[in-house]
């Protein structure tokens, strides 16, 4: 049995793709998933399951919130020891004051790296983001998020992945809960 984070993408965020957090905790246990939990409000749920592939567990997940609340969600999965590395290689280190204005954008993959190198990161500055080693970008936005448009170009389609952004707080939260 593993545990894994659940990260949904767009959940609840700005009145949109409403889901209550009781109805996704039903909706996960009665796919069979176990020790099931929730994190706040915007899609982060931690699940316990038995030798499953992430990929086919996001594909399971995306097609039970279509077949029962009838939209469209992305899912992506970590385990345990992904969200520890990924706190472990935390690129900004001492630079973050505030770590509700530190994201991590979890990603499917690999993004097309033409597109990576075309963004002038001098040009959002004082905001700055840094490639991770596997499939995630580390974004600080000293100003906060609601004003980035780095934050709005990372999150492109263009990209040619998937992308859900979470806070410093939240990921190490999930963390954390991955690991009880």
């Amino acid at each position: 049995m593993t545990r894994y984070a659940v990260l949904l993408r767009g959940i609840n965020v700005g009145g949109n793709k409403k889901i209550a957090m009781a109805d996704l905790r039903a909706l996960l246990t009665g796919l069979g998933f176990t020790d099931v939990a929730t994190l706040l409000q915007s899609g982060n749920a931690v699940i316990t399951a038995a030798g499953k592939d992430p990929a086919k567990l996001a594909a399971q997940i995306e097609k039970a919130i279509a077949d029962q609340f009838d939209m469209q969600v992305s899912c992506l999965i970590r385990t345990g020891p992904e969200l520890r590395r990924v706190i472990a290689e935390d690129p900004f280190g001492e630079v973050v004051t505030n770590p509700s204005r530190y994201m991590v954008i979890f990603l499917s993959g690999d993004p097309d790296p033409e597109w990576l190198q075309g963004i002038d990161s001098a040009a959002y500055a004082p905001d700055e983001f840094r490639l991770g080693k596997h499939h995630e970008i580390y974004l600080w936005l000293p100003d906060g998020a609601a004003d980035s448009k780095l934050s709005v170009v990372l999150m492109n389609k263009k990209s040619g992945v998937i992308g859900s952004a979470r806070n410093w707080n939240t990921v190490t939260k999930l963390a954390a809960m991955l690991a009880e």
